[in-house]
């Protein structure tokens, strides 16, 4: 089998389209405490160890759908997140079969390269705040916690890095950082995506605008500089303008829309179609948008209308 297309080479000739979102996935299956490792309910994350067939199921559902790259499903699996449920000392071992399950997955797909994409969320820590109790963690443990989970993400195969969901820009920051280290460490480079999340007034949830997140972490040695998660589409809209008059390739991969709470639940309702024609925008308008995807509310359906999306305009 010849040698797949470097992910930047494929982000330079193609838009990519990411996969949709794990955990309401995982929520269809019903999962009850005895699901997870030592009845730690809600460790998602966990699942590898007990479930891996469900991991695999949710991958294959979004590459039959058309997603060119997946996620893994690691976005917890910081150390220091991995703590709290008694996993912490297997940081590296448990990212790195999260990984290895997710390229397996890719493997079984020849008809053209899907990519693997190493999930790495917030660490639930905000070191940027001086709040008792999200600022405690010093600098150097969420630096570990990330460089931990880079190296097994890395030594798992994936073909680029993911920062998501960010709150804050200084951990941003840490993580870039510690995605390097691993990378010296493991002797093995791939891409950096870095995100920011911003509300629908354009900052991040301790007021960093979107142009001060950009400029903080621009010239750290990151490939890709996106939005995930909080909002829809629209609600994006400006700062992806901002974002497409720089240097970077932009990633955009909204919710299905702004949250709405019924009976105490966030409830997004923007249909595969409706996000088909506002990310299909996204992509006429601006040239530097090159991976779209989605992000909370979305399921198999969602990127299979993105997917139509992008082969509509391949084929004008």
């Amino acid at each position: 089998m010849s040698q797949k297309e470097p992910f930047l080479d494929a982000l330079k000739s193609r838009i990519l389209l990411f996969d949709g979102a794990m955990g309401t996935e995982i929520q269809k299956r019903n999962p009850g405490t005895d699901d997870f490792p030592d009845g730690r309910d809600g460790f998602n994350d966990g699942l590898i160890l007990t479930h891996p067939d469900w991991i695999r199921e949710i991958h294959r559902s979004y590459l039959d759908a058309g997603a060119d790259c997946i996620e893994t499903n690691s976005f917890g699996s910081n150390k220091i997140k991995l703590d709290e449920y008694g996993f912490g000392d297997q940081t590296v071992e448990m990212n790195q079969k999260i990984a290895q399950l997710a390229c397996g997955v890719c493997a079984e797909y020849t008809d053209r390269p899907r990519y693997v994409i190493g999930s790495m969320g917030p660490s639930g820590f905000l070191p940027s705040s001086e709040d008792p109790d999200l600022g405690q963690k010093s600098l150097e443990e969420i630096q570990e916690a990330f460089e931990l989970q880079a190296e097994g993400l890395v030594l798992g195969g994936v073909d680029a890095l993911l920062i998501e969901t960010s709150q804050d820009i200084l951990e941003v920051k840490i993580a870039i950082e510690a995605c390097h280290k691993a990378m010296e460490k493991t002797g093995r480079r791939v891409p950096i995506i870095s995100n920011a999340t911003l509300d629908q007034y354009g900052k991040m949830l301790l007021g960093t605008s979107v142009q001060a997140a950009y400029t903080a972490v621009s010239d750290m040695g990151i490939d890709v500089f996106g939005l995930n998660c909080s909002t829809g589409p629209v609600e994006m809209t400006p700062s992806i303008k901002w974002l497409d008059e720089q240097r970077h390739s932009v990633l955009v991969v909204p919710n299905a829309g702004m949250p709405e709470n019924e009976g105490g639940r966030a409830i997004y309702k923007m249909t595969p179609e409706q996000m088909g024609d506002a990310l299909g925008g996204f992509m006429d308008k601006y040239g530097r948008v090159r991976i779209i995807g989605g992000c909370c509310g979305t399921n198999p359906e969602h990127i299979r209308e993105l997917r139509r999306a992008i082969d509509q305009r391949l084929s004008i």
